[in-house]
């Protein structure tokens, strides 16, 4: 869970997390030094009553000449285990990527999926660790589609799934860019740039549940993702490949969007597909991200078709 989400309890651009016997802090704006790393994380371990490792992770501005940054303790650096659901999940507080390997916000959209996954057909878009899919497969899904570009990311998905005992023909990673993926699935065109981007072929097919997740902003050789401008072109073929009765659960990472004004653009991109929503509800991050003005940045929509 996020112990100290700082951007509406007086600390803009710092976060504190534990993940089961891990503290992980980080730093979006001005960078803390090693000493006020190592002072805060006693704080914490003695407001907790609790002797856990901490990691202190700068993602801000390049800290000024002579800063030391975090250096963590050998015990922090290890690979750890949490828990989420009944699921162990691995947990390093430092590897190749900035972002850590499960999204604490996303919990209550992954509750929702493994509620609701049993016999379904699920399709998990920008799956990056898998966590998704894995509550999916374990809630009975038939069958789970993780699709990523970032092989190191759905490497540690193949792990989880080993942990958990879900390594099975139902529980499948496709390493590739998601939109040529997305495009054949829903019996549309794929465009490239250049005659040299190979794709993997799939044929197209249907599925129960669509997970759309996708970055704010990515420039691949199949285009652009841009949630904040471009929304549909990633939207309308998720609706093409549901089918009737199936629903979409896409998610938008923007503050500055309006909640009612996406899922309007949500509606209409559907209506304009032939796909009409039949309803849509929004999903609101756990207790453990507050948003004082009711409006958190993550946006889950759950879309009926």
């Amino acid at each position: 869970m996020r112990l100290f989400h700082g951007i509406v309890e007086g600390e803009p651009g710092l976060t504190i997390d534990r993940y089961g016997p891990l503290l992980i802090c980080q730093t979006f704006r001005e960078p803390m030094s090693h000493d006020e790393a190592e002072d805060l994380g006693d704080f914490v371990n003695q407001q907790l009553g609790t002797d856990l490792p901490f990691a202190c992770n700068h993602r801000g501005i390049e800290p000024q000449q002579g800063v030391q940054l975090h250096a963590p303790s050998v015990a922090a650096l290890q690979d750890h285990t949490f828990h989420e659901r009944g699921l162990r999940f691995m947990i390093s507080a430092r590897h190749h990527g900035k972002d850590p390997w499960l999204f604490l916000d996303l919990r209550a959209a992954r509750r929702f999926v493994h509620g609701i996954a049993q016999g379904k057909r699920v399709l998990n878009l920008f799956s990056y660790t898998c966590g998704v899919g894995l509550l999916a497969t374990a809630a009975g899904a038939a069958n789970v589609i993780n699709v990523d570009f970032a092989q190191s990311a759905l490497a540690i998905g193949a792990r989880n799934a080993e942990a958990n005992d879900l390594n099975s023909p139902r529980f499948r990673l496709l390493q590739s860019d998601c939109i040529p993926v997305l495009r054949q699935l829903a019996r549309l065109p794929v465009q490239r740039r250049g005659k040299f981007h190979s794709y993997p072929k799939v044929e197209p097919q249907e599925f129960d549940l669509v997970f759309l997740d996708p970055p704010r902003w990515a420039k691949g050789s199949f285009g652009a993702i841009d949630v904040q401008r471009d929304y549909a072109s990633l939207f309308k073929p998720c609706v093409l490949t549901t089918a009737v009765g199936g629903i979409v659960i896409a998610t938008n990472h923007v503050p500055t969007i309006a909640a009612d004004e996406w899922c309007d653009s949500l509606r209409r991109c559907a209506a304009k597909a032939s796909r009409p929503l039949r309803d849509l509800q929004l999903l609101t991050p756990d207790n453990d991200f507050p948003a004082f003005d009711g409006k958190p940045p993550l946006k889950v929509a759950v879309c009926h078709l």
